[in-house]
């Protein structure tokens, strides 16, 4: 049976990071509540509720969806990062950006297009479905999918 503690031991793990060390590699999606690092390969989509920090010796063929994120590594895919993103002086990003803020060091490399100043409201992650990261709750009306992730419709 669940009792209170059971409940906090839980609700901690969901909050806990997640680590991807050098030379692992990752084929699939990763989906956490919690931070998550990668100093390894990842060829799949990466979504988190939380801080995703990819290491000078990370490769991820996929696309990403965190809260907030710091590269130093390599992304084939498209970003969208509902807060702010850090591009190291070591990263290379191919693949769109939508972010809210963006830091981008002298060296970081960027092809790609860039959407900067996006709102959105919350990061839901879909524990059964894998067609869909991200979710902006509010008028659906107003918002056109693109890819995995949705944004709002250009007027």
């Amino acid at each position: 049976m669940w009792n209170k503690n059971n409940q906090k031991d839980m609700e901690d793990l969901s909050n806990s990071s997640n680590i991807i060390s050098k030379g692992s590699n990752l084929t699939g999606n990763l989906k956490a509540h919690g931070n998550i690092r990668i100093e390894g390969k990842v060829v799949g989509d990466i979504t988190t509720r939380s801080k995703l920090a990819l290491g000078s010796s990370s490769l991820i063929k996929g696309n990403v969806v965190a809260q907030n994120a710091e590269f130093a590594g390599t992304i084939i895919g498209n970003v969208q990062v509902t807060e702010k993103l850090v591009l190291k002086s070591s990263s290379i990003i191919k693949g769109d950006l939508s972010v809210n803020i963006l830091i981008l060091e002298s060296g970081a490399e960027f092809n790609g297009k860039c959407r900067m100043g996006v709102k959105f409201n919350e990061i839901v992650i879909h524990e059964d479905s894998d067609n869909k990261n991200l979710e902006r709750k509010g008028k659906k009306e107003n918002i056109e999918e693109i890819g995995p992730f949705l944004k709002k419709a250009e007027s």
